[in-house]
């Protein structure tokens, strides 16, 4: 899955002639519908709930690693 960075810079999101642009880190730059858009933000909102969810459970040392 991709080049393995993680980056720490959020994308910017543009609405041009009635689709969403994205512009991001390290060369992203890609066009989508609103409603393909719409589906990435809840995957991302869902990706980023369970990443952050990692990161608190690891700070337990009971947690099976």
């Amino acid at each position: 899955m991709g080049d393995g960075k993680v980056y720490d810079e959020s994308t910017k999101v543009n609405a041009t002639k009635g689709d969403v642009v994205l512009d991001g880190p390290d060369g992203v730059d890609l066009m989508m519908t609103p409603e393909a858009a719409e589906r990435t933000a809840e995957e991302l909102e869902k990706g980023a709930a369970a990443a952050a969810g990692q990161r608190r459970l690891a700070k337990y040392p009971h947690q099976p690693k």
